[in-house]
C-alpha cells in the first residue's frame, strides 16, 4: 500500500451534492494560465471573483488533505500556509484527534459549510465529537489562485485569532465534600464555607478517589484556558470526609449573620475535630482560621494556667484588683470601666476579668513562661496540620511592659477563634488535641502534639474558675440557662487606631468548645458572647 493511500485511510471527506459531481484537479500550481501566447508578455495573474468550480475544487482538496492528516498539503490550499499548517498539526496532536471525517455541504457563493466528525482518544477515554464549521474560498492576492481564507474558526467556529484546541484533564478534580455523617456539604448552602470547600477540592482532589473530567478546550495564544468545547469524559467525583457538623454550621452561620465583623469556630474537645467555621465577612480571607489579632482577656486562661501550675497562686488566694496598676518601665494598666475589688480572690479576678490583678502577678512568671505554657500545654504555634491553611497562634517571649501586656492578651500576642476555641477545649479535657478539619487518614499528614497535658490540679482549678465566670462572672448573661459542664471567658482587646475594642468570648459546654471575635464589638460578653451561645445551644 502506497504512502498516499495509507494517509487517506486515516480520515475521509464526504462530498455534498454541490461538490460530488465535480472532478477537477486544483492542487498546488494548478493555475498556469497565460493571457497571450505570443509577444513574450508572460503569465498573467487571474483576478475577479472565484468561480463556483474553483470554490468546489479548492474546498475538496483542502478537506481531503485535512482528513488525510496531510497538514502541509492542506495548508498549501490556504492563504496563510504557515498558520494553517501549525493549527492543523496542533488540532491532531494537542486535540488528540485520531481520525476526522469531513462532510461538505452545498456551497453558498464562496462559502462551503461542512460537518466535522472527530474521533478523540485520550488515554482510555474515547469520544466522537461532531460539530459544524465552514470555510470561504478567496482569490490569492499575489498568485490569483483560489485559496481557503484561513482563520482558526475554520477548525472550529468558536476559535478566535491565536486560539488552538487542546484535549486534557480539567484543572479541578471533581470532589464531593462530606460532613462527619457522610452527607454532602453543598456549595452555596453555607456562604462562610464556600472558600473552604474550594480549598479542600484543590488540595485533596487527586486524593479523593475520583477521576478528572477530560475535555477539549480552546487555548489562547498566551497559554491561558479558553472555553470548553467538548467533554470527552465527564469524570467521576471523589469523596472527601470532613469533621464538619451541618447542624452546628447552620447555627454558626446564623450567629455571625447577626454581628458584622464576627468570626466563630466550634470544635469537639475530646478529638479536636472542627465542627463549624463561620465569618460574617464572606471574602476569601478566613478570619476564623487565619486571623492574627490580640485576644484580650480570653488569653488569661493560659496566663492563669502558667500561674497555677507554677504554684505562684491558688484560686482562693487573695489578689486585690485595683483600678490601675503599673509594671516595669511604668506603663499603667487599667480595668474595663475602671472597676476595682480590693478583697478579690484570684478566682474572682479571673471571673471579673480584672486586668490589674493579672498585671500585678506578671513578675511571678518568667519572661519565657507564658510562651512555654502556650506551646508545651496548649499546642500554640506547633504548625497545626488542620487540612486547610491556618494561623496557629503566637505568644511572645519578652520582659518588662511587653510581658505585662501579654499576660492580659494584649501587646504582641496573636490569636484567632480557632486557637482560642482550642484553648477552651484543652481546659475542658485537660490535654491538647490538635484541631482538624480533614481526618489525617486522608493524606497521612503529621498531627501536632503538645509536650504534656495540664496538671490534674490545674485542670480542676481552671474548670472551676471558668465555670464561675460562666455562672456569675462576665460571661453569665451569655451563658445563662445552659446546662451541662460549662465554662467560659470573656475578653476585650484594645487595637491601635480603633475606637472600640474587639469583643472576644470562648467557652465550652460538655463536648463542644467555641470561640468568637467581633471586630470593634466592645465588651466580649455583650457582642461575642451571644455568637458563642447560639453555637453551643443545640436546642
Amino acid at each position: 500500500m502506497g504512502a498516499g493511500h495509507a494517509m487517506r485511510a486515516a480520515g475521509r471527506v464526504v462530498l455534498g451534492t454541490a461538490l460530488a459531481g465535480f472532478i477537477g484537479v486544483a492542487g498546488i500550481g494548478g493555475y498556469n494560465l497565460y493571457t497571450g501566447v505570443t509577444g513574450g508578455s508572460g503569465p498573467s495573474v487571474p483576478d475577479g471573483a472565484v468561480t463556483p468550480s474553483e470554490v468546489k475544487d479548492t474546498a475538496r482538496e483542502f478537506l481531503t488533505a485535512w482528513a488525510d492528516q496531510n497538514d502541509l498539503r492542506a495548508a498549501a490550499f490556504t492563504n496563510d500556509a504557515q498558520s494553517a499548517g501549525a493549527a492543523l498539526s496542533r488540532y491532531r496532536e494537542d486535540g488528540r484527534v485520531e481520525k476526522v471525517t469531513l462532510t461538505a455541504g452545498e456551497a453558498d457563493s464562496a462559502t462551503v459549510p461542512f460537518r466535522v466528525k472527530a474521533e478523540i482518544v485520550f488515554g482510555k477515554n474515547r469520544s466522537t465529537w461532531t460539530y459544524d464549521s465552514k470555510l470561504t474560498v478567496v482569490r490569492g492576492r499575489t498568485t490569483g489562485k483560489p485559496l481557503v481564507d484561513w482563520k482558526p474558526a475554520v477548525i472550529h467556529p468558536k476559535l478566535t485569532t491565536g486560539e488552538t484546541l487542546q484535549t486534557g484533564m480539567a484543572d479541578d478534580q471533581p470532589v464531593r465534600v462530606l460532613d462527619r455523617t457522610g452527607k454532602v456539604v453543598k456549595q452555596g448552602r453555607y456562604p462562610s464555607l464556600d472558600p473552604v470547600l474550594n480549598t479542600l477540592r484543590e488540595r485533596y482532589g487527586a486524593k479523593a478517589g475520583g477521576a478528572a473530567r477530560v475535555e477539549v478546550a480552546a487555548v489562547r495564544a498566551d497559554g491561558t484556558p479558553g472555553p470548553t468545547l467538548h467533554v470527552v469524559a465527564k469524570g467521576r467525583p471523589g469523596s472527601l470526609r470532613t469533621t464538619l457538623d451541618q447542624k452546628v454550621q447552620r447555627r454558626a452561620e446564623s450567629a455571625v449573620g447577626e454581628q458584622p465583623g464576627a468570626s466563630v469556630v466550634a470544635l469537639k474537645p475530646s478529638t479536636g475535630e472542627i465542627l463549624a467555621v463561620a465569618n460574617s465577612d464572606k471574602g476569601e480571607f478566613n478570619a476564623a482560621l487565619q486571623g492574627q489579632t490580640a485576644p484580650g482577656s480570653t488569653f488569661k486562661i493560659i496566663t492563669a494556667a502558667a500561674l497555677l501550675e507554677s504554684g505562684k497562686v491558688t484560686p482562693s488566694q487573695r489578689v486585690p484588683c485595683p483600678k490601675t496598676a503599673a509594671y516595669a518601665q511604668g506603663m499603667t494598666f487599667h480595668n474595663v470601666e475602671d472597676s476595682e475589688n480590693p478583697s478579690a480572690t484570684f478566682a474572682q479576678d479571673f471571673a471579673a476579668s480584672c486586668n490589674t490583678a493579672f498585671v500585678s502577678l506578671a513578675g511571678s512568671i518568667p519572661d519565657a513562661g507564658m510562651a512555654e505554657e502556650a506551646r508545651a500545654v496548649f499546642g500554640i504555634g506547633l504548625d497545626w496540620q488542620v487540612g486547610v491553611t491556618t494561623f496557629d497562634g503566637s505568644v511572645p517571649t519578652e520582659g518588662g511592659d511587653g510581658k505585662a501586656a501579654a499576660v492580659i492578651g494584649q501587646g504582641t500576642v496573636q490569636m484567632n477563634p480557632l486557637t482560642m476555641a482550642s484553648v477552651a477545649a484543652t481546659v475542658r479535657t485537660g490535654a491538647f488535641k490538635q484541631p482538624v478539619l480533614v481526618p489525617p487518614s486522608a493524606d497521612d499528614r503529621r498531627i501536632a502534639t503538645s509536650e504534656r497535658p495540664l496538671s490534674s490540679a490545674a485542670v480542676q482549678q481552671l474548670k472551676g474558675m471558668m465555670r464561675l465566670t460562666a455562672t456569675s462572672g462576665t460571661a453569665r448573661t451569655a451563658m445563662a440557662g445552659l446546662g451541662g459542664d460549662i465554662g467560659a471567658k470573656t475578653g476585650s482587646a484594645e487595637i491601635d487606631g480603633q475606637v472600640k475594642t474587639n469583643a472576644w468570648f470562648t467557652a465550652y459546654r460538655d463536648d463542644m468548645a467555641a470561640a468568637a471575635v467581633v471586630t470593634a464589638g466592645g465588651h466580649g460578653g455583650d457582642a461575642a458572647g451571644p455568637v458563642v451561645r447560639q453555637v453551643l445551644d443545640g436546642r
